[in-house]
């Protein structure tokens, strides 16, 4: 499969978890409902994750997968996940589009810290 992994590089601006990717045209992208309270808590290891931080993230388990979340509806265009083993759940707006045809029913997400990856903003 092409492009099994993505990766994103998330930070915050203005207290609002965001990120860049300018392939798929985004800017400043905002995490909302649900989003940022998972990444808080995948991020509570990472020193100065709010400077930014790599998300990996994929449709099938890979090695690492430190988050499993599960398709639960379609809403406003987005879609609905649950982080079942942490009882939360969040909306991925429709810019999950840019990265796959159709919403996914699961998606494994890794979190890991920056140092010694060099800076794209």
């Amino acid at each position: 499969m092409a492009n099994f992994l993505r990766v994103i590089n998330p930070y915050k601006t203005d207290g609002t978890w965001v990120f860049d990717d300018p392939v798929a045209s985004l800017v400043q992208e905002p995490f909302v409902s649900g989003i940022p309270e998972m990444i808080e808590r995948l991020t509570a290891g990472i020193p100065g994750a709010e400077k930014g931080f790599r998300m990996l993230f994929a449709p099938g388990p890979f090695p690492g997968a430190m988050a499993e979340l599960s398709w639960v509806r379609e809403d406003m265009g987005g879609n609905w996940y649950r982080w079942t083993q942490a009882s939360m759940e969040g909306w991925l707006c429709p810019a999950l589009f840019k990265y796959f045809d159709k919403a996914p029913e699961k998606l494994f997400v890794r979190v890991e810290s920056r140092a010694g990856v060099p800076e794209s903003r």
